[in-house]
């Protein structure tokens, strides 16, 4: 009873919201445009969001509490050369990759020829500002990041290649350069693992190895690539902004650079490439969106065109995307105005206000031609509102439920919160511009309708007698049934008739009466089939809603239901995170030709990983230096207490020392060595009392692990293994690496909005059912919604997408599109009383299936322009959004209507046995009556 209730009084209140709407078309017209041509101007404070780390990365995770920790003892900004990662390198940088096409970039020729691009780059000098007396010349000499001796820190596979080319030049023996770990001149260990790639090493034996072999590699045989880094120091606005001068200085020299050696191949990347490349998607998209509104456009415009001229309203296609796009420019000059920054994966709100606006268009005009034509045309109006505001009402509420919740601060991922922030924003001006400016344009066009105006050129249709008198090319022209079915009665509508050109009252009628029983608002021509000019509509009413419903194609479409669900399952089971960022910058750009160079010559071992001790430890205790050695096995080592421990065995003298003994021979012994002296950076020492050896208050060494092609998955892993260990260690520590950020939970955290935005569809389907919708209607909503993700999850695994933020961006979205394709087709097949399954969802289908239809077409359409970009985010937001289109098309078109001809709910009938029949019989009986008296009128 309170179902009925709510939903009588919902319907009343949006049929005197129509009414006063078609009173005042001109305002509700105008304002949406002047508020859009407003705020557009805002585009002045149009700002690009530049923290990329701040966007792709967890919000919240332990890797920045344990960066934070890190940097209050060990400042990452200097030590990142020790704590070496591919793309996260904090701070300013350039980096460049230099690689043979054929040879070893350890002969002689190339040897020179990367040392010569050193002192190039070491003498590079950028001039700020450019003009002015106030101008100053920057080197990187004093741009760069020094070590404690004030001298600018270099890589060591620099000072190798040196080496080895003052021998040359002296005619002495080459020193043996060892892999991955080398000895320099001054007897320092160094780890050229990330400076020397695609390395062929001699083994023990003297056969020929590479390092991925396992085998102990004695000498360096050949490589063939190297990678160069300069690391930059940033000491306010000014250093910063020089930096940025100094880095795209650095990719010049280094293209012009290239031009003079073609031999060599060079990969430059810098601290800003990965977000200058993040946001290059959003450039090269500009054109192809233009060309997507303008397919978009043209399929519109032919979805709403008929054959009758009249009845045709091709300028309401291109009305419905002007909608779209006023709204679309109003969010933007609210975003513009409140300061919020724009990044690449806005490119996928575009698509979200389209799907949602064009059903919305397309189901108010299916729901027009239904009416009266005998009506005033604000009866009429406030009839479609009637009928179809409280669905669309409905389907928005999902989507700013989804979205909304998707926002909230439960989200842990930026680029996620930002994306469902804005859309819901988009989505609900949306909304208001349906309800305002596309309702008014549909009052134009009914009054151009009702003075049997042409549907395009807005001029009067002639009378029958004058267009006979026409060429054939203005008779088709003008061609229309409008006015022969004012003129003519001369065909009665049967029952059938009257259930397809009617508005049903859901849950208002009662369960024993038929549907023309409420509120009929039957056509007021005669013609049986008015409607059959419209293409898609006459094949749905004659071909398909009888074939789909078919006995004998029910088995087949519920076995390409089973085909679907085990594809998905198949699918599901593969999926991967993708917690690369590199996957979500344009093609063809400096961060990802780096990235592919990367991963060809330098992928063998993983990152650097610091190994941090945190607390005051008795390092002195053979059992502590037991433990710490075992956690390092197996890793290849940077490491202080290693080294100390053989500097100890060397001098004959015990590991296992009083506190002071241990601690004062580091200080005053090992230190103070020429080869060990670096490590005074990784050890922290503690004051205690006058004349007592400080403590070690915390230490680091560096451990870097040997990893194969799925480099993420086992950092991931691994880091995961590494906490466990620290739990139940009895030595305090943390590992961290600036790539951690991106790795620590990432799964989670970006698979939660998801979640939560299924949760909310939960929710509120279920609050609805109590109060609005049938429960079996949110039942079979809610199972819909849960099929489309799932075969979206596994589809998109098998085309190849991962897991990221920008595919979980288009999963929460493909909840609202899919629940704007299926809901209205399951209310309108719930809301029929009476005649048999088969025939409601026919019915549902006219209805309904065909608004969906029209709105797939020109949603996919206008996909493929954004295909064709080159971008890894755009090709992931193509995949995904086509995959959803797919999906809720099976579902709208064959699935629902195949399924719901033998599931619940049922279709009741009449209790008197023949009352309906004989009821039916008197209603053709009647209309014949009329039928004559209209004919003796006429007469």
């Amino acid at each position: 009873m309170l179902r009925q209730v709510l939903h009588a009084g919902l319907r009343s209140s949006f049929r005197r919201l129509g009414r006063f709407v078609a009173g005042h078309p001109v305002f509700f017209a105008s304002a949406p445009v002047l508020l859009a041509i407003l705020l557009g101007a805002s585009f002045s404070r149009y700002r690009v969001e530049e923290d990329v780390e701040g966007l792709l990365a967890p919000k919240h995770s332990l890797a920045k509490i344990e960066g934070n920790l890190v940097d209050s003892l060990f400042p990452v900004n200097r030590s990142k050369h020790a704590l070496y990662s591919d793309l996260q390198t904090p701070g300013r940088y350039g980096r460049v990759i230099v690689a043979t096409r054929k040879g070893s970039v350890l002969d002689p020729v190339y040897l020179d020829a990367v040392l010569k691009l050193h002192r190039r780059v070491y003498q590079m000098q950028v001039t700020v500002p450019e003009t002015g007396i106030n101008s100053f010349n920057y080197s990187f000499s004093y741009l760069c990041l020094p070590d404690d001796k004030n001298v600018c820190i270099i890589d060591d596979i620099i000072r190798a290649m040196e080496e080895i080319q003052a021998a040359r030049a002296a005619n002495r023996s080459v020193p043996v350069l060892r892999y991955p770990i080398t000895q320099l001149a001054d007897g320092r260990q160094a780890y050229i693992g990330h400076q020397l790639g695609g390395v062929q090493g001699w083994g023990a034996n003297g056969g020929a190895r590479g390092p991925e072999t396992g085998a102990r590699v004695e000498g360096v045989r050949s490589a063939r690539a190297l990678q160069l880094t300069y690391y930059l120091q940033a000491r306010g606005g000014l250093m910063d902004r020089v930096a940025g001068h100094w880095e795209r200085a650095f990719c010049s020299e280094l293209q012009h650079f290239a031009d003079q050696h073609p031999k060599l191949a060079l990969y430059p990347s810098t601290s800003s490439s990965l977000r200058t490349d993040f946001q290059f998607s959003s450039v090269l998209a500009r054109r192809p969106l233009l060309a997507s509104l303008g397919v978009c456009g043209v399929l519109a415009v032919l979805c709403c065109s008929m054959r009758d001229c009249v009845r045709s309203k091709p300028w309401l296609g291109l009305l419905a995307l002007l909608s779209v796009t006023l709204s679309g420019l109003t969010a933007a000059g609210i975003l513009n105005l409140t300061g919020t920054t724009y990044n690449s994966t806005y490119l996928g709100i575009p698509f979200v206000m389209l799907g949602h606006g064009l059903f919305g268009s397309f189901e108010m005009l299916s729901s027009w031609r239904r009416t009266r034509e005998d009506q005033h045309v604000k009866e009429r109006v406030a009839s479609v509102f009637e009928d179809v505001m409280l669905r669309f009402s409905g389907s928005t509420l999902l989507h700013l439920m989804t979205l909304g919740l998707a926002a909230s601060p439960l989200t842990n991922m930026e680029a996620v919160r930002l994306f469902c922030r804005t859309a819901a924003l988009a989505v609900t001006i949306s909304y208001i511009y349906m309800l305002s400016f596309y309702s008014s344009c549909l009052v134009f066009t009914g009054y151009l309708e009702t003075g049997y105006r042409h549907g395009c050129f807005c001029r009067r249709v002639p009378k029958p007698e004058r267009l006979d008198s026409k060429p054939a090319w203005y008779r088709c022209l003008m061609y229309t049934r409008y006015q022969e079915e004012t003129q003519s009665s001369s065909h009665g509508h049967s029952h059938a008739q009257t259930l397809t050109h009617t508005h049903p009252h859901p849950l208002q009628a009662p369960h024993g009466h038929h549907a023309h029983s409420t509120h009929p608002h039957s056509s007021a021509g005669t013609d049986p089939h008015p409607q059959d000019s419209h293409l898609l509509l006459g094949c749905v009413r004659r071909c398909y809603g009888d074939w789909i419903t078919n006995t004998y194609v029910k088995p087949f479409v519920v076995l390409l239901y089973l085909v679907y669900i085990s594809f998905g399952l198949m699918g599901f089971l593969q999926v991967t995170q993708g917690s690369d960022p590199s996957a979500l910058v344009a093609m063809d750009t400096a961060t990802v030709l780096y990235t592919r160079a990367q991963h060809r010559y330098f992928s063998s071992y993983s990152p650097v990983i610091g190994f941090y001790i945190y607390e005051s430890a008795p390092y002195w205790n053979a059992t502590v230096q037991r433990d710490l050695l075992e956690y390092a096995k197996g890793f290849q080592r940077i490491s202080w207490l290693e080294a100390y421990l053989n500097y100890l065995a060397e001098r004959n003298e015990s590991t296992s020392q009083p506190r002071e003994n241990f601690t004062y021979t580091l200080r005053n012994s090992f230190l103070r060595e020429p080869q060990y002296a670096h490590f005074a950076d990784d050890i922290i020492f503690a004051e205690r009392g006058q004349g007592e050896e400080p403590d070690m208050a915390a230490s680091r060494i560096f451990l870097v692990a040997k990893t194969t092609e799925n480099k993420r998955e086992e950092m991931s892993v691994l880091l995961d293994t590494l906490r466990r260990l620290s739990l139940t260690s009895r030595v305090r520590f943390l590992i961290f690496n600036p790539s951690f950020v991106y790795l620590d939970r990432y799964a989670a955290a970006v698979s939660s909005p998801l979640r939560h935005s299924l949760l909310a569809v939960v929710f509120l389907l279920g609050l609805s059912s109590l109060a609005v919708v049938e429960p079996l209607v949110s039942v079979w909503l809610g199972l819909t919604l849960l099929s489309v993700q799932f075969g979206v999850v596994g589809f998109m695994t098998l085309w190849g997408v991962e897991l990221d933020c920008m595919s979980i961006l288009c999963l929460i979205s493909a909840l609202g599109h899919s629940a704007d394709c299926s809901g209205p087709l399951l209310c309108g097949f719930a809301s029929g009383r009476g005649d048999s399954r088969t025939r409601w969802v026919r019915v549902a289908l006219e209805r309904h299936g065909v608004p969906a239809l029209q709105t797939l077409i020109c949603y996919c359409a206008a996909l493929v322009p954004v295909g064709s970009v080159r971008s890894n985010l755009t090709h992931t937001l193509f995949r995904c959004l086509t995959l959803t289109a797919g999906c809720s098309a099976l579902h709208t078109l064959a699935f629902l209507p195949t399924l719901l001809t033998f599931l619940p709910p049922s279709k009741s009938r009449d209790h008197s046995g023949g009352e309906g029949p004989r009821q039916e019989v008197e209603c053709v009986e009647m209309n014949d009556s009329t039928r004559v008296v209209d004919q003796i009128t006429t007469v």
